[in-house]
């Protein structure tokens, strides 16, 4: 799926694809552009979780292009929904300059448009530089999966490719971001870490200032 909606209580979500939506008022819709990323989580769905056919997020038929993702999107109504999010079983920002040109084009017809991504916040090393300043005027929160209270134990959960540094490098990306971005937002799986180890995120969070936000394990 390319475009889908969340359905079901926080923790217990399934995914719909959007063309099945009667009403998409008041909704998120989710923006699906690749399957490519640099982490193999431990606890991400795309290990821990078949999917069926039907709702699946693995794109099969390969990333779709720009100009799919303008035509699939340009059939809704975007005053009607809640928020444009960027998210998947890829990290969105592998295709950051694609994203940045479908959300410059939506503008011109939605300037009050709420924009989200949901990163792993790497991108600066997929990139191999700092990205930041794309996201001024594009996104409205940046939501950073932090996984961890530390390198080692950050490494461990999501055998990112680019070893340790990795842990550093996702506080640095909220830090920079902070400067582009209204919001920006550290998460957490509860389940995953235990209490004092969440408490330590928090401190960490407290330190960066940025929002820590604790998600529900999905099993």
């Amino acid at each position: 799926m390319i475009l889908y909606y969340v359905t079901g209580k926080e923790g217990e979500e399934g995914y719909q694809d959007l063309a099945k939506c009667d009403d998409i008022r008041g909704k998120n819709v989710y923006v699906n552009m690749t399957n490519k990323c640099p982490c193999s989580c431990t606890f991400c769905l795309r290990q821990t979780k078949k999917m069926f056919e039907s709702n699946t997020l693995w794109l099969k038929e390969g990333e779709p292009s720009l100009q799919q993702v303008k035509d699939l999107i340009s059939k809704y109504d975007l005053n009607l929904i809640n928020e444009l999010v960027f998210c998947g079983f890829g990290e969105p920002l592998e295709r950051l300059y694609d994203i940045c040109e479908l959300i410059d084009y939506l503008r011109k017809a939605y300037p009050n448009l709420k924009t989200r991504v949901n990163t792993n916040g790497l991108a600066n090393l997929i990139h191999n530089k700092d990205i930041t300043p794309e996201l001024k005027n594009r996104f409205d929160t940046v939501s950073i999966s932090l996984n961890a209270p530390n390198a080692e134990e950050y490494l461990a959960l999501t055998r990112s490719k680019f070893g340790l540094k990795s842990y550093e490098a996702i506080k640095d990306f909220a830090v920079k971001a902070k400067k582009y971005v209204n919001k920006v937002v550290f998460t957490v799986v509860e389940k995953v870490m235990s209490e004092d180890k969440i408490k330590l995120c928090q401190k960490i969070c407290d330190d960066l200032g940025v929002t820590l936000r604790v998600r529900p394990f999905e099993s």
